[in-house]
C-alpha cells in the first residue's frame, strides 16, 4: 500500500514537474514571409510571480544582441503562454536605420518523453498586422539553465557585447501624426502637376471624418513620399517604413469627389515608389497599394456613400 501511494506521488510530482513553463528556453524564431529574411535567436528565461508570469527574453539579430524584462500570464490548464508589448526589430530594416515591431508571444506547452518544447510565435498588434508578419519559434527547454549554448555562444563567436537595452517611445512602430494643412514647396507643387495623375482606387466611405495611414509597402528602402489632397500639398518628404504616416483627414462637403494623391519623391533603393495606403471611417477599413513614379501620381477618389446622413450636432 505504501509503495502504491508512493508511486502515485512520485508520478504525480513529476507530471506537474515536467509540465512547468518556468525555466530556461532557447531556440530559433523565424519571419513568415514568402522572401528570404535572418532568424532571430531567442533565449527566454521564466519565474512565477504572484499572478501573473515574469522573465528576461534575450534575442540576436543581425549584429546586436538585447536584453528586455517581459511579463504575462500562463495558464497550466490549456498550457498557454502569453507576453505581452515586446519591441522587435522589423525583419527587413537596414543596419542602423532599424524600426520596431510591438508584439505579443503566445505560444503553447508541450510536454513530451524527450523534453519539453514551447511552440508559437511573436504576433503583432492589431494596428501594425499589415507590415509586421508573424515570427514562429520552436524553443526548446534546458533543465540545466548554465548551459546557454544559443544566444551566448552567438556572443561568444561575434564578439558582440551585452546589451541591456529598452527601447523609447519613439524606437516603435507608432504612427507619425501629420496635420492636414496647406503647406508650401513649390518645386514639389510645380512637378506634381507636371506628372499624370493616375487613378490608384476608387472608396465610398460613411464618414466625413476619416483615418488615413500610409505604410512602405515592401521592403523598407528609403521610399519617400508628399502628399496632395484635392490637389493641395499637405505634407512633404514623409519617409516611409513599418512606422505609418498618419492623418487624420477631413472630406471636403462640398465636392462631390475628394481626391488623395500620393507623389513620389524619390524611387528608393528598389523602384518604384510603393505605399500601402489604409482608410478608416469609423466603420469600414480600406487598403490600397499605391504605386508612383517620376512621371506618375497615384492617386485615390473618395465619395460619400449615398444614404450617408451628417450626424446631427
Amino acid at each position: 500500500m505504501k509503495l502504491f501511494l508512493f508511486a502515485i506521488l512520485f508520478s504525480i510530482t513529476f507530471s506537474t514537474y515536467s509540465q512547468s513553463v518556468f525555466g530556461y528556453w532557447y531556440g530559433y524564431a523565424n519571419v513568415k514571409t514568402t522572401g528570404s529574411a535572418n532568424n532571430y535567436l531567442v533565449e527566454l528565461i521564466l519565474n512565477p510571480e504572484k499572478g501573473f508570469v515574469k522573465g528576461v527574453l534575450n534575442y540576436y539579430f543581425k549584429n546586436t544582441y538585447r536584453s528586455i524584462e517581459v511579463k504575462g500570464n500562463y495558464s497550466p490548464s490549456s498550457r498557454l503562454l502569453s507576453l505581452y508589448e515586446i519591441p522587435i526589430p522589423y525583419h527587413a530594416s537596414p543596419e542602423g536605420m532599424e524600426v520596431f515591431c510591438t508584439m505579443n508571444l503566445q505560444a503553447t506547452l508541450r510536454v513530451a518523453k524527450a523534453g519539453s518544447n514551447l511552440i508559437g510565435a511573436f504576433v503583432s498588434l492589431p494596428e501594425y498586422k499589415y507590415t509586421c508578419p508573424d515570427i514562429n519559434f520552436n524553443l526548446k527547454m534546458n533543465a540545466d539553465i548554465s548551459k546557454k549554448d544559443s544566444v551566448m555562444k552567438a556572443i561568444s563567436e561575434y564578439k558582440e557585447i551585452y546589451q541591456v537595452w529598452k527601447p523609447t517611445y519613439t524606437d516603435t512602430a507608432i504612427a507619425v501624426n501629420i496635420i492636414p494643412r496647406k503647406v508650401v514647396n513649390y518645386v514639389i507643387e510645380k512637378e506634381y502637376t507636371e506628372r499624370e495623375n493616375v487613378i490608384a482606387n476608387e472608396i465610398e466611405v460613411a464618414s466625413d471624418s476619416l483615418k488615413v495611414d500610409f505604410y512602405d509597402n515592401g521592403e523598407v528602402d528609403g521610399d519617400s513620399i508628399s502628399i496632395f489632397f484635392n490637389n493641395k500639398l499637405i505634407a512633404f518628404h514623409q519617409m516611409l517604413s513599418t512606422k505609418s504616416v498618419h492623418f487624420d483627414l477631413v472630406l471636403d462637403t462640398t465636392k462631390q469627389i475628394n481626391e488623395l494623391a500620393m507623389f513620389a519623391d524619390n524611387l528608393g533603393s528598389i523602384p518604384p515608389n510603393t505605399a500601402l495606403m489604409i482608410i478608416d471611417d469609423g466603420k469600414n477599413r480600406f487598403e490600397a497599394r499605391l504605386t508612383s513614379n517620376l512621371s506618375k501620381n497615384a492617386t485615390v477618389q473618395i465619395k460619400r456613400e449615398k444614404n450617408f446622413k451628417k450626424p446631427r450636432q
